[in-house]
């Protein structure tokens, strides 16, 4: 798989008939292992380990329905209360980064209504802080700390 622009982390990759499997530390269990999922289970672990994102209050592929239709979030933060915090959408390395990711986890938050947004392609990484009470976004310059959101 391709180096990302993430630090390094535990990964666990192993072989099931002839496939490639990496563990999902959130979900639990093997899953295969595809681009996106490269990017993700680094980006969790990115969180997880150096940013001090609690696992328990993570998930990966959470379910929504968005005008009529079942979607999933890549990846979903939750307050201690449940309700979501925080929503990351990965592509695969060689996907750009375009509006049209950015519409996708738009049309996600119109569901969950989130303050955080975080786009990455474990090569650019993009975080969006929305204040509801002034209809304002604004770009961050990093990925904050979990501290920082609470």
């Amino acid at each position: 798989m391709l180096s990302l622009n993430l630090p390094s982390c535990g990964i666990k990759i192993a072989e099931r008939n002839g496939k490639s499997l990496v563990f999902d530390a959130l979900r639990r269990r093997y899953v295969a292992l595809t681009p996106e999922e490269w990017v993700r289970q680094h980006f969790v672990g990115f969180l997880t380990e150096y940013k001090g994102y609690p696992k328990g209050l993570l998930a990966n592929e959470v379910q929504l329905s968005l005008n009529g239709t079942k979607k999933r979030c890549d990846t979903v933060l939750y307050n201690k209360d449940l309700s979501a915090k925080l929503i990351v959408e990965y592509k695969a390395p060689h996907v750009e980064i375009t509006q049209a990711v950015f519409d996708q986890i738009t049309r996600y938050n119109m569901v969950l209504r989130v303050d955080y947004l975080i786009v990455s392609n474990g090569i650019s990484h993009y975080c969006c802080h929305i204040d509801y009470s002034t209809g304002q976004y604004a770009f961050l310059p990093e990925i904050p700390a979990y501290t920082e959101l609470i």
